[in-house]
Order: C-alpha cells, then sequence, then structure tokens
C-alpha cells in the first residue's frame, strides 16, 4: 500500500503492506546507509606507516588497532611457529622476536604509492644489533640458523607491500636488502672466530628449545 505525505507530497510505503522483496530491499539499503565510507588516500598513507612504526618502536599495545583479525605477514615464513599465526598475536610474537635481535629501530621514508586498497612504502630501515637473529627456516618451527650479535647498525633500503580492508591492514610483504643487512652486521663473509660463535649460539638454541617442550 502506498501513501501521500500530506506535507511533502512523497510516496510513503506502509511497513505493514510492504511485500517480502520490498522488506529485503529495505535492508539493503538501510545496511548500505550505515557501512563505513572507504578510507581516504591520506588514511591509506597513516595506517601503512603507523604499521611499520609499530614494529620498529615494538608497540604490542597498539596491534590490535593496527591489524584485522585474519592479518597474514608474508614474511614470517623464517620465524618462530607462534609468529606464523594470522591475526594481531601472529603480528606480537614478530615484534617479540625481532626485537630480541634488533635495537634503535626505525624507517625512514622515502616514496609512497597507493592503487586502491595496497600501499606501497619505499623505506630505509635502520637499527642496530644487540642480540641473537635466530632464524627459523623450518616448516616445523626448528632453529636452522643463529647470527650472534657484533653490536654493529645496519640501514638498508626495503620496499613494503601494505594491504588495507575494512580500515584496519590485513596483510603485510615487503622486498628486502638482507643481504646487505648481513655485510653490514659482519654475518658475512664468515670467519672462523665468527663461524664458531654461530655454531655456539645454534646448540644453545636448540638447547633452550628442547627445555621449553
Amino acid at each position: 500500500m502506498i501513501a501521500v505525505n500530506e506535507n511533502t507530497a512523497q510516496p510513503v510505503i506502509s511497513r505493514t503492506h510492504l511485500t517480502e522483496n520490498s522488506f529485503l530491499l529495505e535492508e539493503v539499503s538501510m545496511n548500505s546507509s550505515l557501512a563505513a565510507p572507504p578510507p581516504t588516500i591520506s588514511q591509506l598513507e597513516h595506517l601503512a606507516r603507523e604499521h611499520l612504526r609499530i614494529f620498529a618502536a615494538g608497540d604490542l599495545d597498539a596491534v590490535d588497532t593496527n591489524v584485522t583479525s585474519d592479518y597474514l605477514n608474508h614474511r614470517s615464513i623464517v620465524e618462530p611457529l607462534e609468529a606464523r599465526v594470522r591475526g594481531p598475536e601472529g603480528l606480537k610474537a614478530t615484534l617479540r622476536w625481532a626485537h630480541r635481535a634488533f635495537a634503535q629501530m626505525h624507517f625512514e621514508f622515502h616514496d609512497v604509492a597507493i592503487n586502491g586498497n595496497l600501499v606501497a612504502l619505499h623505506v630505509t630501515h635502520h637499527g642496530r644489533q644487540h642480540g641473537p637473529f635466530v632464524v627459523y627456516d623450518s616448516p616445523d618451527g626448528r632453529v636452522t640458523d643463529v647470527f650472534p650479535s657484533n653490536g654493529r647498525s645496519f640501514a638498508v633500503r626495503h620496499t613494503h607491500w601494505i594491504t588495507v580492508q575494512n580500515g584496519l591492514v590485513s596483510e603485510h610483504d615487503a622486498v628486502r636488502d638482507d643481504l646487505g643487512m648481513a655485510k653490514q652486521l659482519g654475518w658475512i663473509p664468515p670467519n672462523p672466530v665468527y663461524l664458531s660463535k654461530m655454531i655456539f649460539a645454534l646448540m644453545k638454541e636448540r638447547h633452550a628449545g628442547r627445555k621449553l617442550r
């Protein structure tokens, strides 16, 4: 049934006489009006920059408001098993793992490019190694390599690719100059003294892992 509003002369649909299809159309219309607008370019850039700031600072408290519940870090394949899980807890494990090895981290931003919901950031990653860098390059999460600290600093170029969904970061990937970092930190070329330190550190990490099981 359709009536006419006397004040506006606009048709008014009576709820009591709406068909099933009409209810569906009205519900879709109401939900559409309540949906959040897509993020602006500046909001996308802020989310991406904040994501890298959280990593550099080890800001565990900020993780939950930056990433989605199914967040995926594609670079976690050489990290502990707990860092490979999806969602905020996986990212928190990544922060703990990275900050065990590195301190004084920050990103110097050079370029930002945005295409739809994908943000690309060209940066220089700065930091100093103060602890062992432990590599878990194994499907079962076994420690495969350990690079002890020589107390050196590094500055290497990265490109980070960050996907945003529903106003939060949903995926992260990166292209990093890991070889350049390894050279700056004195991991390579290896010398007999450092190789012996690596072997000792590897045995120590594996022994600690067995004690935790």
